[in-house]
């Protein structure tokens, strides 16, 4: 941030509830059908049809309120917000109106240094996160004449949670919705896919002079559908912001779009204002009541929250902070190192998980739970490598591309290709005698002081040995032979 201005900066998160149903009535809620298959007078709009609230969508709602420390409303009401687009048929969104099911949470992050001056912890307030329907989706990439609908997503039920204006940065954004992504994903009320649209983003960007307590003209950014394109636009903002104040140019607010493409934003369209969707109560829906038996039975069954167990992982397996912070990279991954810390060593489970498998997942693209990677055989492969049956770098290089082949256990793999480590002293120093025979002109530097040799030697064993001694006893044996 350029000095002597402050971005204030809010984000409102679109989160798809992962129900079986739509909102408001019996369509299947799943991604990827044929256009238009998963579609009825309800979410159609048809005349006649009515709405009928969806209670499971409602209990997701209870399960953040309750992990954001939130206060949940006893009652609200749904409202009609009128707008025209071909993707929403009825020509009105069901929403909640000025009370939300989830009002005055908070969120913690690390605040950005840059412009705190300390990456000490922020509290990010949540104003509030009401339930809504989705729109339908349209298309306007197949033909150039003509825009087409695909309405299987209108009626999708949404949490749709707005952010305080207490962001300071593109970074702070960036960690704030980070945050909120694991949150909903541990929480199991959201698969998070960005690609797919069931997590979405729009920003509030403002830009003012440091020291000024009133807003800027603010700009809602749209189509943000990746973090990195989230912290891009906001970087961007901020800066055409700042650059229109140095000139003192007068700008209004309006909606923009982001071009991932171009790396700019572009005008959309004039900020509507609440007077502009003509809200009034939905005479179809009674009011959204909720009772203490039914906070309470959510809070039954909330599962462990990812700041309770990142704390736990560093107690229970002696991790460091950032090892547990990328062990939480996603529920499923969290779940899969414990398997493999339980029936091994928790510090060699982590190095393993955040070096090997983290690796593989990134080149394959896969996800833990398609990479086909057995917890139980992983922890076997660490069992072998602390035993010094198997040394770490035929571990790494052979065994355990061998598992994602499916090619057996790791004591099969070890025992068909004969990779058991070789830790009988006496085969490694007939081995380092002879490396050192044949390397007289190295031997000669060594002694003369080139320290670096030392490594040259202990690779020319292991290299003799084909990969399988011991490598700690190589060193110690060599480190012998040299004192001499």
């Amino acid at each position: 941030m350029k000095p002597g201005f402050e971005a204030v900066i809010g984000l409102e998160i679109h989160v798809q509830l992962l129900t079986q149903s739509k909102m408001f009535c019996g369509c299947r809620n799943v991604y990827g059908a044929d256009p238009n298959t998963h579609t009825c007078p309800v979410c159609l709009g048809l005349p006649g049809a009515l709405p009928v609230l969806n209670q499971e969508a409602v209990r997701m709602a209870l399960k953040l309120g309750l992990a954001l420390e939130a206060r949940i409303q006893p009652k609200s009401v749904f409202y009609r917000k009128q707008y025209f687009y071909p993707d929403l048929p009825k020509g009105y969104q069901i929403t909640q109106g000025p009370v939300a099911v989830v009002e005055d949470g908070h969120l913690s992050i690390t605040g950005d240094p840059e412009v705190r001056g300390s990456a000490a912890g922020l509290s990010i307030r949540i104003e509030r996160a009401h339930l809504e329907e989705d729109a339908g989706k349209s298309n306007h990439e197949l033909s150039d004449k003509a825009t087409y609908v695909d309405l299987n997503r209108a009626g999708v039920p949404l949490l749709e949670i707005v952010g305080g204006p207490d962001l300071r940065s593109a970074n702070e954004a960036y960690g704030y919705l980070k945050a909120l992504h694991r949150l909903v994903v541990f929480l199991g009320i959201c698969d998070g896919n960005m690609e797919e649209g069931s997590f979405r983003c729009d920003a509030n960007v403002s830009v003012r002079r440091t020291g000024d307590a009133s807003f800027g003209t603010r700009v809602e950014v749209k189509n943000l559908n990746s973090f990195r394109n989230v912290k891009l636009a906001i970087e961007h903002e901020t800066a055409r912001h700042i650059a229109l104040l140095e000139k003192g140019e007068a700008f209004t607010q309006e909606t923009r779009g982001w071009d991932a493409d171009l790396g700019e934003t572009k005008p959309q369209r004039s900020k509507e204002a609440a007077m502009d969707y003509r809200f009034f109560p939905e005479p179809d829906l009674p009011a959204l009541t909720i009772t203490k038996e039914e906070i309470e039975a959510v809070r039954s069954i909330m599962p462990e929250l990812p700041e309770q167990r990142r704390e736990r992982l560093v107690g229970e397996y002696g991790l460091t902070d950032y090892e547990a912070g990328m062990l939480l990279q996603s529920r499923a991954f969290a779940d899969f190192f414990e398997a493999v810390a339980k029936a091994s060593n928790g510090k060699q489970a982590a190095n393993w998980m955040l070096g090997e498998v983290s690796r593989t997942l990134n080149e394959t693209g896969k996800t833990i739970e398609t990479l086909g990677l057995d917890a139980g055989r992983l922890a076997e492969l660490i069992q072998l490598v602390e035993a010094k049956t198997l040394n770490l770098n035929t571990a790494k290089e052979v065994v355990f591309p061998a598992l994602l082949k499916g090619e057996g256990t790791p004591r099969q793999v070890v025992d068909q290709q004969g990779l058991a480590q070789v830790s009988d002293r006496g085969a490694i120093e007939a081995l380092v005698r002879e490396v050192i025979r044949t390397h007289p002109g190295q031997l000669a530097q060594l002694q003369a002081g080139n320290e670096k040799l030392k490594g040259f030697f202990v690779g020319q064993v292991m290299k003799a040995g084909k990969g399988k001694v011991n490598p700690q006893l190589v060193n110690e044996i060599l480190e012998a032979t040299f004192a001499q």
